[in-house]
């Protein structure tokens, strides 16, 4: 079903005109007919004659999601599903950045009032350094990056970001975009009972959508949220102000932090391991050790790795690596997760996935069953349907916990 609510509006969020949310909600019709309409038809064209065409030129079958890969690129069918899915990627940018040039420096304005009303604090590192794996290209294909360009301080691409992401899931992140940390902090309290963080952590927190609900959900809790990018940090301390919450942001590297150790009982990340490099996740995962507090938890919440799913799943989420500038989106789940968080420090015994269902999902089916929700029915877990914005209605979350 088509998601039609809109995206809360805050005084540092852009405002469209009638043009301009037309094309935007065209975009996101767009991305959804391609998930519901077209991507579903993959499985089927995959079956009845790209694993046969396979099969009859390497005398084989199609071994992983590699191979799958290779058969299903030749096909007219697939080259329409990617193809329609990288212009509506593009679009989606195309139709945010009318609006932003739009409102100029009346959007700065806004934001910078918001910004005051914020009493946390705010940190931008001057000559800060971004790494190259973020710097070196437009991740999701956005103008700019997340990051960027040198000496780029302006929080007009924590704007793009902020309407872009909402558009790009759909309206699934819900109305205030935060529904991957809003379903950790649910699963927090349903699964880690007891457990109240005084100081929490969010790396890689680009404008802070998942960072803001520790601070709804943990009121009394120091949060930080920290970010290679200047401007999505310091217009996620103004949205964070425009949001009446008091949240600290900086502009720090999640492979070294500028906290002393033991300093947070909980760190936490929402997509933030697939846009690193192989290199860089181990040190973050030794940052998160260093950084908790003895019977701190680390936890990171991303799509599964592959060894959790069947080929032809990974070959479809794989597509994110091909055809939306994410080059690390397939890398990340080849590595041994577990491994590196023992090799961090943390105990074996203390070390898991599990799944984090889609608090907005949880929500929606509660409203629709006419009774109430709480912390405590942050347990449902469904198997992954083709379309979905994610696997089985659920966040992976990889779970650690510092020996006491």
């Amino acid at each position: 079903m088509l998601n039609t609510f809109q995206q809360a509006n805050h005084a540092a969020l852009p405002e469209a005109d009638a043009a301009e949310l037309s094309r935007q909600e065209f975009v996101k019709s767009l991305k959804h007919y391609v998930q519901q309409g077209i991507l579903p038809g993959l499985g089927p064209i995959y079956r009845t004659r790209a694993a046969e065409r396979f099969q009859k030129e390497t005398g084989r079958a199609p071994a992983d999601r590699h191979d799958i890969r290779k058969a299903m690129v030749p096909d007219a069918y697939f080259q329409h599903y990617a193809s329609v899915n990288r212009i509506s990627q593009e679009l989606l940018w195309d139709s945010v950045i009318d609006s932003i040039d739009r409102e100029g420096e009346g959007l700065i304005a806004r934001a910078e009032q918001a910004a005051a009303s914020n009493k946390g604090e705010l940190r931008i590192g001057e000559g800060f350094e971004v790494p190259r794996y973020v710097s070196a290209l437009d991740i999701h294909c956005m103008p700019g990056g997340y990051a960027g360009r040198p000496g780029q301080d302006d929080l007009r691409l924590g704007a793009l970001y902020d309407r872009g992401v909402f558009l790009y899931a759909m309206g699934y992140t819900g109305p205030d975009n935060d529904d991957m940390g809003r379903s950790v902090c649910l699963y927090i309290k349903a699964k880690l009972e007891g457990f109240q963080p005084r100081r929490i952590l969010d790396l890689g927190c680009t404008v802070g959508h998942s960072t803001l609900p520790y601070k709804e959900l943990f009121p009394d809790a120091e949060v930080w949220g920290v970010d290679v990018g200047g401007p999505q940090v310091r217009y996620g301390h103004a949205r964070a102000g425009a949001m009446g919450l008091d949240v600290n942001f900086a502009q720090m590297n999640a492979e070294k932090v500028d906290f002393p150790d033991g300093h947070f009982d909980l760190v936490v990340s929402h997509i933030l391991l697939h846009e690193t490099s192989g290199k860089a996740m181990p040190q973050i995962f030794r940052e998160c050790h260093r950084l908790l507090a003895p019977g701190g938890y680390m936890i990171h919440a991303d799509l599964p790795p592959f060894d959790l799913m069947d080929p032809f799943t990974q070959f479809i989420l794989d597509n994110e690596t091909y055809y939306n500038n994410e080059p690390f989106w397939g890398a990340m789940r080849e590595l041994d997760q577990v491994k590196l968080a023992k090799d961090a420090g943390f105990p074996a015994d203390s070390i898991r996935f599990d799944t984090a269902p889609m608090a907005v999902m949880m929500f929606a089916q509660a409203e629709a069953a006419g009774y109430s929700l709480d912390a405590a029915d942050a347990v449902a877990v469904r198997e992954f349907t083709a379309g979905e914005f994610a696997p089985g209605g659920g966040w992976e979350v990889l779970i650690a916990q510092k020996q006491a």
